[in-house]
């Protein structure tokens, strides 16, 4: 996941951690933080601007926020009030080089919030996300400005910019517009009065959403509950409980999704089913980590503030600037694939249910039950178990010669890991990016294990962003919950778990190798629609054959994977995607309904919204629950993908479709990473993204390599 924090998003996007670094009782309130020492003030002195966390402390974050949005406000006044005719300096470039103190205590923030939270830090995100609200409103919604915008991109066509250049002029009118710059004052006044309570209530959703997670926690008192787990896992469990005050119990944590990891090991049902229960049930049990209704306003917000930008609901203006255009197409797109999800997912129900009728079990197969007994019927059909594989994924061997070794044979990159640039937590890694021509290119940072005070999930942002304009180059991280090990014991992967971090790390490649002269263009500054694409792309080269011969080595023995073994994953690569697809389209098109209700519509009970909708999709199938139940659903209501979550089956059929060139042309070579990387990932929001893609591809992307690599259609 891309957290894609525009200056569009950045007050909805407000997630609500702190850094770990002794400071954590400090009040977010203190009124006596010196601005003159505040680090964030100036930049830090350390290589690329990377932050100091050693001299960062909780209490710097809302002075120097604060501090930001007043500095950015004055240099926008300025520009706005300039007795100078607008030309694309003196009012484009110039708010290019506004709000430099905001994003840059901004883009820390925003990282220590989704990985290492506390309440200090978690009162700051709800105090400052109204207030960054008002702040973007102050920026496009002020008519004067616009006014200026205007008049430059009535003329865009006679003052001779290049490309990019004339793309800014382009994206800045968009950005107004969409803003609700053309608004009456009454309506601006009404639209940032409800950009203030969506601001708030998204932050206090992600508050009550880490909450409810950590409180949902499976904890069991007794060791053979657990029957199923290896023994590393009930360690680990053990050691969580213990962490948590519960020593001599043991504790299985949730996961972001409906589904969780133990429940394809677990023998006892009714364990399996508490869990299923915990992880369901997070957010709606009726106490103050309950988010059904704050969702439900949310949703009813959103129509609001569409209904007054002159929209019929909020998909509708919120897919204005992005591939697909228009909820219609979205829905088109989606309707293509769940009549065949679906008829598989139904096969592979009444496969399951063979097994459990022939192992007598006695039961009708349930979403807690599908987990477990598709793995049996995976050991079975391809004879591959999951305990098999893993010693063949250690996290650190993965990293290094597995990612870090496909860009290097795609792009020419090497990495150097770095002991003296500070970290916010012990177990983060630190490396140089280096370029074919030994030039650095940018410093990334990787954190990989769950922690009670990590949001869900996995992710990658930008701390610093590149751009030719300010001079600087990007600093990126990418952030995972992979389950940490014992202490002496190695962490050891799925192959899902070994996808994710391929996945994360296109992100971030498509961000080290922007190469744009304006920051708001820059890099994984794209649509919804678009930035997936290169993410997902990059999981292919997990399985590609010179890629996975290098690093899955048992961590043992140091020999590799043996082919029989490798065979089967490859077999079993389409097992169980009825499913896989029929959770992603469910999650999404609940996104899509609960952001195409009409202006006025009142929710009045969120769960039967999110059964209706199900049922209005055929998705409501009882054992395929969706990926994200609407009550936890961080993407939508918390991450800026609202009317957005289509996009990683949108950009799958573009990163399917891409990879299929790379398999008619030679696969995996420097020559053809060196295309894809000027043609896709270098270009930012620099051009027409259907033009970027059918230039890269001779032609408009097609579904049927989506299909096929789903298992959805014969070879």
């Amino acid at each position: 996941m891309k957290r894609h924090l525009s200056f569009l998003l950045i007050a909805l996007a407000v997630v609500i951690t702190s850094c770990s670094n002794g400071n954590n009782g400090k009040s977010a309130n203190s009124k006596t933080t010196d601005l003159k020492n505040n680090p964030f003030m100036k930049p830090s002195t350390l290589p690329y601007g990377a932050p100091d966390f050693t001299k960062i402390k909780d209490s710097d974050f809302q002075p120097a926020m604060e501090e930001g949005m007043k500095e950015q406000l004055a240099a926008i006044e300025k520009i706005a009030n300039n007795p100078e005719a607008p030309t694309f300096k003196n009012t484009l470039v110039a708010m290019e080089k506004t709000g430099q103190l905001l994003n840059r205590v901004y883009g820390v923030f925003n990282l220590l919030a989704g990985a290492n939270t506390n309440p200090t830090i978690q009162k700051i995100g709800e105090e400052e996300a109204p207030k960054l609200a008002a702040h973007h409103d102050a920026i496009y919604l002020n008519s004067k400005l616009f006014e200026r915008v205007k008049t430059i991109y009535n003329e865009r066509d006679t003052l001779n910019l290049d490309p990019e250049s004339k793309k800014l002029v382009e994206y800045y009118y968009q950005q107004f517009q969409l803003a609700g710059a053309n608004l009456s004052d009454a309506d601006k006044a009404k639209l940032k009065k409800l950009n203030e309570e969506e601001a708030t209530l998204s932050a206090q959703f992600t508050n009550r959403l880490m909450a409810a997670a950590k409180a949902g926690a499976l904890v069991v008192d007794n060791k053979d509950k657990l029957a199923g787990l290896s023994d590393a896992e009930v360690q680990t469990a053990a050691q969580d409980a213990k962490a948590d005050n519960q020593d001599g119990k043991y504790l299985i944590p949730l996961q972001n999704t409906t589904q969780q990891p133990a429940l394809q090991s677990l023998t006892n049902r009714d364990v399996r089913h508490e869990l299923f229960e915990h992880s369901w049930t997070r957010a709606e049990k009726g106490d103050k980590n309950d988010t059904r209704a704050i969702i439900s306003r949310l949703a009813e917000i959103r129509a609001d503030q569409a209904h007054l930008l002159g929209y019929k609901n909020f998909a509708a203006w919120k897919l204005q600037d992005q591939m697909a255009k228009t909820p219609e197409a979205v829905e088109k797109f989606l309707g293509k694939l769940v009549p065949a999800a679906t008829a598989k997912a139904k096969r592979e129900a009444a496969e399951i249910q063979k097994v459990i009728d022939k192992s007598k079990g006695g039961f009708k197969l349930k979403p807690w039950d599908w987990n477990f007994y598709a793995e049996k019927v995976r050991k079975a059909k391809y004879d591959l178990d999951e305990n098999q594989i893993k010693p063949y994924f250690e996290l650190n061997n993965v990293l290094e010669n597995g990612v870090f070794y496909a860009a290097h044979e795609l792009y020419g990159l090497t990495f150097k890991e770095r002991h003296d640039i500070p970290v916010y937590q012990k177990d983060v890694r630190v490396f140089d990016v280096i370029d074919k021509d030994s030039t650095t290119i940018g410093l990334f940072y990787c954190d990989y294990f769950k922690r009670d005070n990590k949001s869900g999930g996995a992710w990658m942002d930008n701390i610093i962003g590149q751009s030719k304009l300010l001079g600087t180059k990007p600093v990126i991280y990418n952030v995972c919950n992979f389950t940490k090990p014992a202490p002496g014991q190695p962490a050891l992967l799925s192959f899902d778990d070994v996808t994710t971090m391929f996945h994360e790390f296109g992100h971030a490649l498509h961000g080290f190798f922007a190469n744009q002269e304006y920051p708001s263009l820059s890099g994984t500054a794209v649509a919804r629609d678009f930035v997936e694409f290169p993410s997902q792309f990059n999981e292919h080269w997990a399985m590609y054959p010179k890629v996975f011969k290098h690093y899955a080595v048992n961590y043992k023995t140091g020999k590799p994977m043996p082919q029989e073994l490798v065979n089967k994953i490859k077999k079993s690569a389409t097992f169980n995607q009825g499913y896989a697809l029929t959770e992603l389209l469910a999650a999404a098109e609940l996104d899509m309904q609960w952001h195409t209700i009409p202006a006025g519509d009142s929710i009045k009970n969120a769960d039967q919204f999110e059964t209706n909708a199900l049922q209005k999709t055929h998705l409501n199938l009882e054992q395929v629950p969706p990926r994200y139940r609407s009550t936890y659903f961080l993407h939508i209501w918390g991450n800026g993908y609202a009317a957005g979550y289509y996009a990683y089956l949108w950009t799958e059929m573009l990163d399917d479709d891409a990879y299929a060139w790379f398999e008619e042309n030679g696969g995996l070579t420097r020559a053809n990473g060196q295309r894809f990387r000027d043609m896709i990932l270098s270009r930012g929001n620099t051009e027409d993204y259907e033009k970027m893609y059918k230039d890269f591809r001779g032609r408009d992307p097609e579904i049927g390599p989506m299909l096929k690599n789903r298992g959805l259609v014969a070879e």
